[in-house]
């Protein structure tokens, strides 16, 4: 192998932990992948604990608005630590953490309790991970000929979203691609 393309478009995250263990493959022993912060104010940090030897080739993460949650960590921290050149476009920016609280008639109650921030301390709520070279899909034959196309919908887009506590959001136009 001489070098590795991580490709997370379209993935909409899963579990905290396998994308602590994902970064971990790339990242030395003991860096910070994420850290979660609550409303008060306190921190969790997910440090890498990688068992193996670290893959040091040069790599690439594919992103775009699918990639989401999990994903968005890994391409984050990867971003951050300088281990991989991010390239596509903006992420989804689901940087916030649930918490699910079972309800005594068998339902649950899905409860928005911390933000995940990259190791260098950027939220990623409703921003996403900016990649370092944005990469725009082509525009489609149908969109030439005037025909309507995909919306991109992104975190920020959604009704009362949650807001990105770092950088002052402007509202962005609708994106078609």
């Amino acid at each position: 192998m001489q070098s590795i393309i991580l490709d997370l478009r379209n993935n909409p995250g899963g579990l905290l932990s396998m994308a602590v263990e994902v970064s971990g493959e790339f990242l030395e022993s003991g860096k910070l992948v994420v850290f979660i912060k609550d409303r008060r104010g306190e921190k969790d940090e997910y440090i890498s604990r990688s068992t193996g030897p670290v893959r040091n080739y040069p790599m690439v993460v594919l992103v775009n608005e699918g990639s989401a949650s999990a994903s968005e960590i890994v391409a984050g921290a990867l971003q951050d630590w300088g281990k991989a050149i991010v390239v596509g476009t903006q992420t989804f920016g689901k940087g916030s953490v649930q918490t699910v609280i079972p309800l005594s008639d068998g339902s649950g109650l899905r409860l928005t309790t911390a933000r995940y921030y990259t190791p260098k301390g950027k939220s990623i709520q409703s921003m996403g991970i900016v990649p370092d070279i944005v990469v725009k899909p082509p525009v489609s034959k149908a969109a030439k000929d005037g025909k309507k196309e995909r919306t991109i919908l992104r975190e920020k887009d959604l009704e009362r979203h949650l807001k990105n506590d770092t950088v002052k959001e402007e509202p962005a136009p609708q994106q078609n691609i």
